[in-house]
């Protein structure tokens, strides 16, 4: 590891002035730190204003390597790792642990003797004097954004840490920036958040990935920077789609710092949309390297619309309200995005978006819970299966309201329907439905897409139908067609009914 410029002196051996002359904010706390634990116990008032709030107490075994029982989607902001040609990555030996996920996207981590381990989760190294159990999970800058005064600019995720303090002699944060162009301009600082106000306390050391603290006391903690160059920022591009029912694609494009809590924030805003989305796996570092000030476009080919196209780079960290592009699309098709670097039109990102990367947004955790619990309670209620079930339902319909059952399907339901049916729709058009060749050719010409040329399709079988366009229609002519998501649609129109 190497040391940057004024950063080799410790935390123990700082004086309140030579502090001050570093950070002259009066945010900031500039007294002289104690290494006892106290603060642990006092910040009870703090971390309750946070994003993650203390889970309820349950039983865990959080042993070393053990995988997390929470679904997939409660990970979504974990590290994104990366590889940068500048920066000087060095061997590391550290034992790699997986801790569990607790509620309320916090760690548990239980080690069982002296070491130096890693989190595999978070990318956190602890180096530890005893056996303990640690507790941390991933806050947002937002919340203490006027803490981070300038010159010092966020340089990773910010952290809340909890265990028994003399435990612990040193934790290594995670940084997002490449130190290949500037490491010897380059102060690092842990920016510490008491309840008596905030502490920039020196660091250890730093390395191409890590910056090293000893620990003093446990609340709030994360690494600021200070340079007199240009930041180079690693960079993740973070997609997302807008799941509804119509025929257009609309997705959001965040550029972000490679950083947990950018991240975590962005996952919690788009959780928060009025909006459902659903997240899109590609991979997300950029090739090439952030610069604060920069400006970058957002290209789509075949061509769509991006509002906006071009982009000013900012580490949005400290804010709240994290900036994104809409890329919109009439038509579905497959189609590339691309975000270029404007001076040098060099390509910093790219990925390929094809209609099998979102067709399972059914499984969507933005779902809401309503529709969840709602399954749930139908599933309970009786044994037999599921065509006797909904076929008896609407029987009782019928008997107490026949009115209901001529409710006509709207277009949206149709559409929604479409995107389910297979390769086999012509044949379902004809066998099940009862429509001519002649109408499967005259929705063929048009040479549309082929979700389209589909919700057509119960189009025609709708105006052929008339008043007798119902769900319960469509259900008796669909049900023995083998597809689950199908059926499961059409149950659903049945409910609504």
């Amino acid at each position: 590891m190497s040391r940057g410029a004024g950063v080799a002196e410790s935390s123990d051996d700082r004086s309140a002035s030579s502090e001050e002359k570093d950070c002259p904010s009066c945010n900031l706390d500039t007294s002289k730190d104690s290494k006892s634990g106290d603060d642990s116990s006092s910040e009870s008032s703090l971390e309750s204003e946070s994003d993650n709030e203390e889970p309820k107490p349950e039983k865990t075994n959080g042993e070393l390597r053990e995988s997390s029982t929470e679904e997939a989607s409660n990970q979504e902001f974990n590290e994104i790792q990366s590889h940068c040609e500048h920066c000087n990555a060095e061997n590391k030996h550290n034992e790699l642990v997986t801790p569990r996920l607790l509620s309320r996207g916090q760690f548990l981590l239980k080690v069982d003797t002296e070491g130096t381990y890693q989190c595999t989760e978070t990318g956190l190294i602890f180096e530890v004097n005893r056996k303990v159990d640690i507790k941390y999970c991933v806050l947002s800058w937002s919340k203490y954004a006027d803490l981070v005064v300038k010159p010092w600019v966020v340089g990773g995720p910010l952290f809340d840490v909890k265990c028994d303090p003399t435990c612990l002699t040193s934790i290594h944060f995670p940084h997002s920036l490449c130190l290949g162009h500037c490491d010897a301009n380059m102060m690092f600082k842990v920016l510490h958040v008491k309840s008596t106000g905030a502490l920039l306390e020196y660091t250890v050391d730093h390395s191409a990935t890590h910056v090293k603290w000893h620990v003093s006391s446990l609340s709030p903690v994360g690494p600021v920077i200070q340079s007199e160059e240009t930041v180079f920022h690693h960079g993740a591009v973070i997609l997302y789609k807008a799941i509804d029912h119509n025929p257009s694609l609309s997705f959001r494009v965040y550029i972000a710092t490679n950083n947990e809590s950018f991240i975590k924030d962005i996952s919690k805003s788009v959780k928060h949309s009025s909006k459902k989305f659903m997240k899109i796996d590609k991979p997300p570092v950029c090739q090439k390297l952030l610069q604060n000030g920069k400006k970058y476009r957002l290209i789509s080919e075949p061509e769509a619309e991006i509002t906006p196209e071009e982009i000013e780079f900012v580490d949005g960290s400290l804010l709240k309200l994290k900036s994104y592009s809409e890329v919109y699309l009439e038509q579905p098709a497959e189609f590339k995005l691309l975000l270029v670097e404007m001076d040098s039109e060099e390509i910093v990102w790219k990925a390929k978006l094809r209609e099998c990367d979102w067709v399972q947004h059914d499984q969507n955790p933005n779902v809401s819970k309503s529709g969840t619990s709602g399954n749930r309670r139908r599933k309970m209620s009786s044994s037999l299966p599921d065509e006797v079930v909904y076929d008896k339902r609407m029987k009782q319909i019928d008997t107490s309201d026949g009115v209901k059952t001529k409710t006509l399907l709207t277009d949206t339901q149709l559409i929604n329907l479409a995107e389910k049916l297979g390769k086999e729709w012509v044949k379902i058009a004809i066998a099940n439905l009862k429509l001519k060749i002649s109408d499967i050719d005259a929705i063929l010409e048009k040479k549309e897409d082929v979700t389209i040329n589909k919700f057509r399709m119960l189009k025609r079988w709708q105006e052929k139908e008339q008043s007798n366009a119902t769900a319960q229609n469509l259900w008796n002519c669909l049900k023995n067609v083998s597809s689950v998501e199908v059926q499961d649609v059409l149950k659903g129109f049945l409910q609504e009914t």
